[in-house]
């Protein structure tokens, strides 16, 4: 089980450096695309797409803006397209699927119970935890379908081949 995301496991944080193209804004990390679609206030989306300000500057300051009316309901699907943009890309898909079948928990010391697993009380929903096995088990299909579409090609070029030589 993996029961935080540091040291060995760092990079599944979304503070994790990651070039990140969303709604026609490129951000340096998905905590940085989240926190900007928290707002549908344009200075607000050009401070999260700045590289220079840190996550956790971004994630502070976003405590204080007014969020969008529609917030609760679509912070979910948000979070997922941010992580399949991250997990498509190399290293993090790799990485990923080297996890294998490994249970995945985002715990915190700072009590988020909805993303994440408060590890003072062992509570929480691990939202992050599960939308990222969930990314982990479409990238094993997907590439379960390459080996088979791959295994297909190459029986096709030898029986062209074959043919070739009749």
């Amino acid at each position: 089980m993996i029961k935080e995301f540091q040291d060995e496991y760092r990079w599944l944080s979304n503070f994790a450096p990651v070039e990140i193209n969303f709604n026609g804004m490129i951000f340096s990390s998905v905590e940085h695309g989240y926190m900007s679609e928290k707002s549908n206030d344009l200075e607000w989306k050009k401070f999260c797409s700045d590289s220079t300000n840190h996550p956790v500057k971004v994630k502070r300051k976003s405590k204080k803006i007014v969020l969008r009316d529609d917030w609760e309901t679509i912070k979910v699907n948000v979070m997922r397209e941010l992580l399949v943009l991250k997990f498509s890309q190399k290293p993090y898909k790799e990485l990923l699927l080297d996890t294998g079948n490994i249970y995945i928990q985002e715990g915190n010391k700072w009590g988020d119970t909805f993303w994440g697993v408060d590890l003072k009380t062992n509570i929480g929903e691990n939202n992050l935890g599960k939308l990222i096995m969930s990314i982990r088990e479409e990238l094993k299909k997907e590439k379960e379908k390459e080996k088979i579409y791959q295994r297909f090609t190459n029986t096709v070029r030898g029986f062209i081949g074959r043919l070739r030589l009749v």
